[in-house]
């Protein structure tokens, strides 16, 4: 055999020793997944929406490779979402072949969730929730009297900033659209930092507007989201939370979020006048004027997307702004700051410190209610779209509830009993379409 035979037939056997090797891996695999434990926690009606004072039960079961395990022992929970509440059922069952049954109850308009632990060693977590009468959840306390005139003086203080701005040409693949990176003076000395994307050669007062808004964290804004708002004919344009400068290293931003930004959620929380997110919502207001600036706009329509921080921002935007019209709003933050002066769990960021005896810090309690999103939910006129995930720990459903009951305009709500704090692409396609429509709506009224 010369040399080349034999290195086809080295190469041959190779080839087959990494194909019967990869069928191994694969076969490995799915026995691993079959043999998985499945632990299952569910209420017994699909949509998990009770009245109160009507029964709600939790079914659970667990299977091993598609079959009901039964004899297993499973620890369970059930609270108010606040860790350690008391007066709720809690303890230990053994399953059967059908599915085993918790039955609570709710005097009063909220969520109940049951946690449930089980497997080897109850590593397996798995959590589901009940609804009761969510759509009378109303605020925790009142909308302060001067609630209206301090966010009126704050108005005043920014329009005495001139809205200068800088925007810088960025690259981009579409062809239809051209796009900026923006910089727009603001109260304080911090920006609206974003990107603009827009239609080529539009007519004035021919687009709508979509201002996309940034969830929790420090990162650039979205070139991509400024591009999609543009590709469907809009003046399209997304700001990060900050005011930083965008398309920086990955780098720049770590170093943010651990040396200037670290912890900005909290700060200055002991005031209206220096709770961080004062600034941020006058950076809303300033991008609303620099949108309403355009040649382009049409005159009429503002829509504000966001979801968890900016899902917050968006029902912000619909409060202090009434030049904004439609609001997309994903499981929203910085709602129900002052939750736990109703006896109920407060949204992120947890803005108000719960103390020893369970009473929130009277200081942070008063500054806080002027930056909570279920204040400026009751001032928003706006149409409206919202998700809400009933097992979401982060912006829990009692958050979201307490702000959508307030909102005045049209409304929908996207349930989903059994999501925890996420954006799936189903919601954001909702939301994105929702947008459309109305932008469509918008168009046919005089």
């Amino acid at each position: 055999m010369n040399l080349n035979c034999l290195n086809r037939n080295r190469l041959r056997q190779n080839v087959l020793s990494l194909i019967a090797l990869a069928l191994c891996l694969s076969l490995a695999n799915l026995a691993s997944a079959a043999d998985q434990v499945q632990l299952k926690v569910v209420t017994d009606r699909p949509d998990a929406i009770y009245k109160t004072g009507e029964e709600a039960r939790f079914l659970i079961s667990m299977t091993q490779d598609g079959k009901p395990v039964s004899g297993q022992t499973i620890s369970y929970t059930v609270d108010d979402f606040i860790s350690g509440a008391t007066g709720f059922p809690s303890g230990t069952l053994t399953l059967g072949e059908e599915p085993t049954v918790v039955t609570v109850t709710s005097k009063k308009p909220g969520f109940l969730r049951c946690i449930v632990r089980g497997g080897d060693k109850k590593k397996i977590m798995k959590t589901a929730s009940a609804a009761f009468s969510p759509l009378e959840i109303g605020p925790s306390l009142p909308v302060p009297e001067d609630f209206d005139s301090f966010w009126a003086d704050q108005k005043k203080q920014l329009a005495a900033v001139p809205a200068k701005a800088r925007l810088e040409p960025v690259k981009q693949p579409n062809p239809k659209i051209v796009c900026f990176d923006v910089q727009v003076d603001c109260l304080g000395g911090t920006p609206v930092s974003g990107y603009l994307g827009k239609p080529k050669n539009a007519k004035p007062k021919s687009l709508p507007a979509v201002l996309w808004v940034h969830g929790a964290g420090v990162r650039s804004s979205s070139l991509a989201n400024a591009i999609k708002g543009a590709d469907a004919g809009m003046l399209s344009m997304d700001i990060n939370a900050h005011g930083i400068p965008n398309g920086k290293p990955a780098q720049f931003y770590k170093d943010l979020t651990q040396g200037a930004l670290n912890g900005y959620r909290h700060a200055g929380r002991e005031s209206r006048e220096t709770v961080y997110f004062r600034g941020m919502f006058l950076r809303l207001v300033r991008a609303i004027d620099f949108l309403t600036a355009q040649p382009e706009w049409d005159g009429k329509t503002i829509a504000v997307v966001g979801h968890s921080q900016g899902g917050g921002q968006a029902l912000v935007a619909g409060g202090i702004d009434d030049r904004v019209t439609f609001i997309a709003t994903g499981v929203p933050a910085i709602c129900d700051h002052s939750g736990r002066a109703a006896g109920r769990i407060n949204g992120w960021p947890k803005l108000v410190t719960t103390l020893p005896d369970g009473t929130p810090e009277p200081a942070q309690l008063k500054a806080g209610q002027y930056v909570d999103a279920v204040n400026f939910a009751s001032r928003c006129k706006a149409d409206a779209i919202m998700s809400v995930g009933f097992i979401d720990g982060v912006c829990p459903p009692s958050s979201c509830y307490a702000a959508y009951n307030l909102l005045s305009g049209e409304k929908q709500v996207i349930n989903k009993p059994l999501m925890a704090h996420a954006a799936p692409h189903d919601v954001q396609t909702a939301f994105f379409n929702a947008i459309l429509e109305h932008v469509k709506q918008q168009a046919t009224e005089k």
